[in-house]
């Protein structure tokens, strides 16, 4: 039996020290990441004895939970510039509570109406935003299943039969070198294997070059990526010169906008996915710059019927009578799924659109200003000026890496890593509200500090 006395103990425990825990990241007080060995770090959390033995208590899950959210990743702190993924905001946290007591796996209808009428019309909203007015769209379980999924509706539209009778071995795939990962793994777990995945030719810094796309002649393409924008450098593909030359060819359309599709909230920035509405299929992760937890990614397709075909599959257990229309477990990967969509709706709910939008520019911006202020002081070169919130660059000719390293010795400062053109940079990609110039500042001070 579910005790509710103690559930709303643990639960006020929870509440008290996420609150401290998230108030402290925000003002930096902390470290912004710790890396304790595994075997010290279960020894700390005595995890292998309450494994064992169990009897947590409020009282002792407190001391757990403090010493637990001590050792992670702090993203809501003003030095967090490392990975794409969200400082969340509290509306979503919410929404993985009500989740966490609730569990209404609701890729079939019944198992969860309200969850999925919830994600029906969040997705009716990204579908309006991206232009696919009469399109289709779902949910999963971040951008990777997301992309797998959009490429499965791409070969339902060129190899109808290829469910049936598996994939024919003179498929390809056009992307950049810089498309996302998962594409080219998406590629493999369909049967197609890497010599699918064909090149395409890009500029210096990764983006495709729509003058020097290939001659089709001779091949069977079942989809070209592009990116809005590209994980590495943030840049994007010209989308409306691709998109063009998709559709006088008859070729799938595919735009990765996990991360700067939600440049479309923004006045200042949408700009920057002109021609997006001319995409077959579009994938865009809440769990990045529309400040959910993870995961929550949308597969949006224009042409509602394609994502239909995207799987075929026959279970007496599930399938039976008619589900007029309201079950999603037929576009998806996944049988059992989260209320993914609670996230994105309360975050709407509370911040509305123009508040969402505002986050996004005001990411933009402070990326934007390291990269004036970067600019300015000797030893940095900056290969490009930044369209998003992702910002490439090196200090010196010396170990770029090493230079990394050296910032999260202690905790100080968490960046990532790329390379552009074979040359190793270092990469900030600025998704905390708390960061601020005083922030860029400091890092910028601190690389000079470690490099001297």
């Amino acid at each position: 039996m579910w005790n509710v006395e103690e559930f709303i103990e643990s639960a006020g425990v929870t509440v008290e020290e996420l609150s401290a825990y998230v108030a402290d990241s925000q003002r930096g007080e902390a470290p912004v990441l710790r890396r304790t060995p595994p075997r010290e770090l279960a020894d700390r959390l005595s995890l292998r004895e309450l494994i064992a033995k169990g009897g947590m208590t409020p009282a002792s899950y407190r001391a757990f939970l403090r010493a637990y959210l001590a050792e992670g990743t702090r993203l809501h702190h003003p030095a967090f510039l490392a990975h794409q993924t969200a400082s969340p905001d509290f509306p979503a946290a919410l929404a993985d509570f009500v989740h966490g007591a609730m569990n209404n796996p609701m890729n079939i209808y019944e198992m969860g109406a309200s969850a999925a009428t919830v994600e029906f019309e969040v997705l009716r909203w990204m579908l309006d935003k991206v232009g696919f007015p009469a399109g289709g769209g779902v949910l999963t379980h971040g951008g990777s299943l997301a992309n797998l999924t959009a490429m499965l509706a791409a070969r339902a539209r060129a190899v109808p039969e290829a469910w049936e009778e598996g994939v024919p071995g003179d498929l390809v795939i056009l992307a950049p070198p810089s498309a996302h990962y998962s594409i080219s793994r998406a590629v493999s777990i369909l049967g197609l294997g890497q010599r699918a995945m064909v090149p395409l030719e890009t500029d210096e810094l990764g983006r495709i070059d729509p003058a020097r796309l290939p001659d089709l002649s001779g091949r069977r393409v079942m989809a070209l990526v592009a990116a809005a924008c590209a994980t590495g450098t943030g840049l994007h593909d010209d989308l409306r010169a691709i998109g063009e030359w998709c559709r006088e060819r008859g070729v799938w359309f595919h735009v990765d906008g996990a991360h700067g599709a939600s440049a479309l909230l923004s006045d200042r920035h949408a700009h920057l996915l002109d021609g997006v509405e001319l995409a077959d299929s579009v994938i865009w992760d809440a769990h990045k710059m529309l400040r959910t937890s993870a995961l929550s990614a949308a597969v949006l397709v224009r042409r509602e019927s394609d994502l239909d075909a995207a799987f075929k599959q026959e279970a007496s257990y599930l399938f039976y009578g008619e589900d007029q229309g309201f079950d999603q477990i037929r576009r998806t990967v996944e049988c059992t799924k989260a209320e993914l969509g609670l996230k994105v709706f309360l975050n709407l709910a509370w911040r509305g659109e123009r508040g969402l939008g505002d986050y996004v520019a005001s990411r933009y911006d402070t990326a934007h200003r390291f990269w004036e202020l970067a600019r300015e002081r000797r030893g940095f070169t900056l290969p490009y000026e930044p369209e998003s919130n992702i910002v490439c660059f090196r200090y010196g000719d010396g170990d770029q890496v090493a230079i990394r390293e050296r910032l999260m010795r202690d905790g100080t400062f968490y960046l990532t890593s790329t390379e552009l053109a074979g040359v190793r940079h270092l990469r900030i990609t600025v998704m905390a509200p708390a960061t601020d110039d005083a922030t860029l500042v400091a890092l910028l001070d601190e690389i000079e500090a470690v490099s001297g």
